[in-house]
């Protein structure tokens, strides 16, 4: 009804003022009986009612489609009776047909550059290995080079397979109860080359003992893998410690990962989420893509769980992943965990 009385409220106004205009121009003409004047305007407005009421009543459903949002794209096929309705409902099959061409079209290239990448990630990984095969059997120092560039290379490309994975997360995922302690440890053994390297060691308590926590294991090992990267990244030569805490608060586990190294600009804390941004600090190290933590945000929204992080420059950053269901299990002491 609204959007009817939008559209014909210019005709309501000009058939009361072509109503109005008769009348007086009758009374400047000398005619001043009132009766039959006001006869006469029942008789328009009258037969104005009825115009705009048959005009109404044929199109409601019309009225109807247009002035709420459609619930599923198939409303757009019931047919109308008026002439308008009829075109507009053939405009309408029109443009939903070619969107959905478009939409398959779209899903079906993205698809098929899911399936390139993830293949291209595999290949790749299997000469990557023959590299680091080698090099590992050699104790030369000029092959430290190599494996670090060999390790980087990984890196990389396993966040590239993840990132097309995020594509694709509602099937990619399989929730279900992961204890922190064991992928933490997992994670800090294949990081320990790194740690090594930067001169930088690992420190992993459990303030609340063993937690178990429900989440997706693979997504939980690459995002704390991503935040140790870092860590150690931008701690490298300090000689101090990277701090993974595990923890209970407010109902909630939590595990921290927490450096003592370069800190992130006051300017640039808000932005480092965002996909590709590097900031002041990727200007001054190397191998900084600016997606490391935009993925594991994403992951950590996509398995409701929370994120925060917290940073002074100059005395290092603290990053939280907060999850929302845990199981407490047998507790463990403190370590210092680095074997190699």
């Amino acid at each position: 009804m609204k959007l009817f009385l939008q559209e014909h409220k210019l005709l309501i106004l000009m058939q009361i003022v072509v109503l109005f205009s008769v009348l007086g121009i009758y009374w400047l003409d000398g005619y001043h009986r009132l009766l039959p004047a006001l006869y006469s305007v029942f008789l328009g407005a009258f037969l104005t009612a009825v115009y705009l009421a048959y005009h109404y009543v044929s199109r409601r459903r019309l009225y109807g489609l247009l002035s709420k949002p459609l619930q599923v794209p198939e409303d757009v096929l019931q047919r109308d009776l008026t002439p308008i309705g009829e075109a507009l409902q053939e405009l309408l099959r029109a443009q939903y047909r070619y969107y959905q061409q478009q939409l398959d079209q779209n899903q079906h290239e993205q698809r098929e550059h899911l399936t390139f990448m993830d293949q291209w990630v595999h290949q790749m990984k299997t000469p990557l290995s023959v590299i680091e095969l080698t090099v590992q059997q050699v104790d030369e120092p000029e092959f430290a080079s190599i494996r670090e560039e060999a390790e980087q290379m990984r890196a990389n490309l396993n966040m590239v397979l993840y990132m097309a994975r995020l594509r694709s997360f509602q099937q990619d995922f399989h929730v279900k109860t992961v204890s922190l302690s064991r992928i933490i440890s997992e994670v800090v053994h294949e990081q320990k080359r790194s740690f090594i390297r930067s001169g930088v060691y690992p420190d992993v308590q459990e303030r609340s003992g063993s937690l178990n926590v429900e989440t997706d294991e693979k997504w939980l090992f690459f995002m704390l893998s991503q935040l140790v990267n870092n860590a150690v990244k931008y701690s490298s030569g300090s000689g101090k410690k990277v701090h993974l805490t595990t923890s209970i608060a407010n109902n909630k586990a939590i595990v921290e990962v927490q450096d003592h190294g370069v800190g992130i600009p006051a300017q640039d804390i808000r932005r480092v989420f965002d996909p590709f941004f590097t900031g002041e600090n990727g200007r001054h190290f190397r191998e900084s893509t600016g997606m490391g933590l935009y993925l594991t945000r994403e992951a950590a929204r996509r398995l409701d769980h929370g994120l925060e992080i917290e940073s002074v420059p100059g005395e290092g950053t603290t990053v939280r992943i907060i999850f929302q269901s845990y199981q407490v299990g047998a507790a463990m002491p403190a370590t210092d965990t680095l074997n190699e």
